[in-house]
């Protein structure tokens, strides 16, 4: 026994004029047929057809209407004196059309969809492109909230509104430029171009607007890109051939220790700074510098068969993951020190480290290393000054100094140093913790003003 049939047609985009003559013919000759709404240009001469504009009202959400719509089609070609019923939508029935995909996906009928012409190809036809050679994607602007990926062209359906605009716009980089495209082959069609920012004050979005992106140029593909850069390197300059995991680690330090002088010179000045201003310039070449040269171990793990970017960065989110429950998961925190102080159970978990000192890197500048191992000592609860006991130790210290003037040359220099310089030391990084200042960077700012002040000098003495 067969299956009753649900044959599908399509009205086309909104013009009248570009509905087919099989439609037409099918449509006067069904004994039973529906149109899923009859807002719609191409609706118009179809007056005596049954909608389902009416449950539109009725439905909680939209996948439940479209759920109902599909059974009830169903329902109707089972009972249907030639075992078929015509289902009418708007354009094409295999473009954006949830109520045809829930039909296919029962067993209880067979669907037969009708060609039709669709938004696309009155979408391609008014910017004169061909849909294949520029690679066009179609995408469903409520099928995520995820930010929209390169490369484009990309057309963007279903922006019947300004709101769903707006849900478009939060998904790009405010300054992208879109297309948008209003009521196409009718006589008030509308095309123009907006950056995506303004996007939502296009007010007179419905159902028969939607969005093309020309250019969309983002992380993904510019990884792609260097990376395929780096793979041209490695063939063709014989230096990058010469290189390996041990040759480049001087350079990744170097980049690394120029990428926070830079970004300590953007911190001075980071208030008056905007997109193009030297100093932000400088960061974006020194953090390129330094991703390059993550970029480079990865293609040399990739030669290797050890690593590549993908696996780098796959296992980094995976790990970050793992260490924010309280985002991806179900944990509660109350304030960033809590955050801090789970991260370190959670990496003593994954790593099956007995210590918080595990994994510190000891080649990490003094400063640094006491500092950080200043903030483990009271994750652990070991007792530490509290801020007016740090500032009296500093203070005490300070006095308990002594002085050599005889020993202040560069080549008496030492660590063998009496005691209460450690002390001294230690108290003032501990006052400092109390405080949120970052010695290592205060006296980096310091450095560079003295180095200001020596050329200052010299300057003077040579004029």
């Amino acid at each position: 026994m067969s299956l009753p049939v649900v044959r599908v047609v399509g009205l086309g985009p909104g013009d009248a004029d570009l509905v087919t003559q099989r439609t037409l013919r099918l449509i006067a000759a069904a004994t039973v047929v529906r149109l899923r709404t009859r807002v719609h240009p191409a609706a118009a001469g179809l007056d005596d057809v049954e909608s389902y504009d009416d449950w539109y009202e009725r439905a909680a959400s939209f996948e439940e209407l479209y759920e109902a719509i599909a059974a009830d089609l169903a329902t109707l070609a089972s009972t249907s004196p030639s075992g078929e019923v015509l289902y009418v939508v708007p354009g094409s029935p295999v473009v954006a059309e949830r109520t045809v995909e829930l039909v296919r996906a029962r067993d209880d009928v067979r669907t037969v969809t009708e060609p039709a012409v669709s938004v696309i190809d009155v979408a391609c036809a008014a910017l004169g492109r061909d849909p294949m050679t520029a690679g066009l994607r179609v995408l469903d602007a409520l099928a995520s909230s995820e930010p929209l990926r390169g490369p484009g062209p990309l057309l963007v359906l279903q922006t019947y509104a300004p709101e769903v605009l707006a849900t478009v716009a939060s998904r790009l980089p405010a300054a992208t430029t879109v297309t948008v495209l209003h009521h196409l082959g009718l006589d008030d069609q509308t095309i123009v171009q907006l950056p995506a920012r303004e996007l939502a004050s296009f007010a007179a979005a419905d159902h028969l607007t939607s969005i093309w992106i020309d250019e969309l140029r983002t992380a993904g593909q510019a990884t792609d890109d260097l990376v395929d850069f780096t793979r041209v390197l490695r063939a063709r300059c014989p230096w990058d051939q010469e290189q390996t995991h041990a040759s480049l680690t001087r350079h990744l330090l170097e980049e690394a220790y120029e990428v926070l002088d830079a970004l300590e010179t953007l911190v001075r000045v980071e208030t008056q700074a905007h997109r193009g201003d030297p100093a932000v310039v400088h960061v974006q070449e020194e953090l390129g510098d330094l991703l390059f040269q993550i970029i480079f171990h990865a293609e040399l793990g990739d030669e290797e068969d050890l690593f590549d970017f993908v696996t780098i960065a796959d296992a980094v989110r995976v790990k970050l993951t793992g260490r924010h429950p309280h985002v991806f998961g179900d944990v509660t925190v109350v304030d960033s020190n809590d955050v801090a102080s789970r991260w370190e159970v959670l990496k003593r978990e994954e790593k099956g480290r007995e210590s918080v000192t595990d994994g510190i890197a000891w080649q990490l500048p003094a400063l640094t290393l006491y500092s950080k191992l200043l903030r483990k000592a009271h994750q652990v609860g070991l007792e530490v000054p509290d801020a007016p006991e740090a500032r009296d130790a500093a203070t005490r210290a300070l006095r308990a100094l002594t002085f050599d003037a005889a020993a202040a040359d560069d080549a008496r220099s030492t660590s063998d140093a009496p005691a209460s310089w450690g002390d001294a030391l230690s108290a003032v990084l501990s006052a400092a913790q109390w405080s949120g200042v970052d010695l290592e960077g205060v006296l980096r700012q310091r450095a560079q003003r003295l180095a200001d002040e020596i050329r200052r000098v010299e300057a003077r003495d040579q004029g």
